[in-house]
């Protein structure tokens, strides 16, 4: 049976592409800072992902590593953007992305329309 996710639900999803993207050292530098991440308490769920192998062109498969964070609210998303991990994050591991694409969203709901 499908969940569908409560309103107000916060996914913030990020594409990270590694500068070198072969070099199993940089990917298990950056795993380590994933880390980091998965101690904030605010995550209700977190995902780490490669690309999968697909061939439906509409999937785009060209970054390294997907981050997938789930927040019971955008106010919970807030508390982890200025949390000190978060920062630890960005400050000692973002020497190993060259770019970054984020796609925060919240669950549909006539409120938020």
């Amino acid at each position: 049976m499908t969940k569908i996710l409560p309103k107000n639900t916060f996914v913030h999803h990020v594409l990270f592409y590694l500068k070198n993207p072969n070099a199993e050292a940089d990917k298990n530098k950056f795993l380590e800072g994933i880390e980091l991440l998965s101690k904030i308490p605010h995550i209700q769920q977190l995902h780490i992902g490669t690309p999968s192998i697909s061939k439906r062109e509409v999937v785009v498969s060209d970054y390294t590593y997907s981050l997938l964070c789930i927040f019971d609210s955008i106010e919970e998303e807030d508390h982890y953007q200025i949390h000190p991990l978060h920062d630890e994050f960005r400050n000692n591991y973002e020497h190993l992305w060259e770019k970054v694409v984020i796609y925060d969203s919240t669950t549909n709901t006539p409120e938020n329309q």
